[in-house]
Parts: structure tokens; C-alpha cells; sequence
């Protein structure tokens, strides 16, 4: 496993933004569709694909799969970072926030939204 720090990659994806003078056209609203249509396209290589079969395309297609969470993943760093959120911050926060609303004693095992627990 990689190393790499929240950080770098967000630098990375700055860099990269920065270099070819993208930043204006990077408003909040269009990057958060970008981003919605970045993850359109991950679900799309599941599309009508269940059990057995979903499984093995998912296997044989690591590498698109992974070309497709890095885009998602570009855009919540991009966004995160015009937004000057701490995402390391905001993730344990949430992951902490998570665990009070369902706690292991109620949720193990169950596929049940926190209000129904």
C-alpha cells in the first residue's frame, strides 16, 4: 500500500488544475456535476451486472474501475481544497458522527438505515 498523504494527491490534482489554467472554469456547482458525472461513469461499468457475473467484470476491470474512482476522487480533492475543508478532519469526524448513529450492537450484519435501528 501506497504511503501517499491526502495532501500530495490534492497537490497533484492542484498542479495538474493549475498547469492548464482550468481554475476558471471551476465553480462550485460545475465541479460538483463533474464530479456527479465522473461517478455516473463508475456505475455504468456495473450496469446490469449482479452476483457471478458482476464480480468477475469487476475483477478483470480493476484498472477501469480505478480510472473511474480517480476521477471522483480528483474532484472531492479539487472541491475540498477550494473549500479549504480539512478532508483528513471532516472524514474522521463523520466516521466518528457514523458510530453514534450506528453502533455495532444494532447495526452488525444489518443493511438497516440509523433510524429504523
Amino acid at each position: 500500500m501506497n504511503s501517499t498523504t491526502l495532501q500530495q494527491l490534492t497537490d497533484l490534482a492542484i498542479r495538474f488544475r493549475d498547469e492548464r489554467d482550468w481554475r476558471q472554469f471551476h465553480n462550485f456547482k460545475d465541479m460538483a456535476l463533474s464530479m456527479n458525472l465522473e461517478v455516473a461513469e463508475l456505475c455504468e461499468l456495473m450496469q446490469w451486472k449482479n452476483g457471478a457475473e458482476l464480480d468477475a467484470f469487476l475483477a478483470a476491470n480493476r484498472e477501469r474501475v480505478g480510472e473511474e474512482l480517480s476521477d471522483v476522487l480528483y474532484w472531492v480533492l479539487t472541491i475540498a481544497s477550494d473549500l479549504e475543508i480539512d478532508l483528513d478532519d471532516a472524514f474522521r469526524r463523520k466516521m466518528e458522527a457514523n458510530a453514534v448513529k450506528y453502533p455495532v450492537e444494532k447495526s452488525k450484519g444489518r443493511a438497516t438505515k440509523y433510524t429504523d435501528l
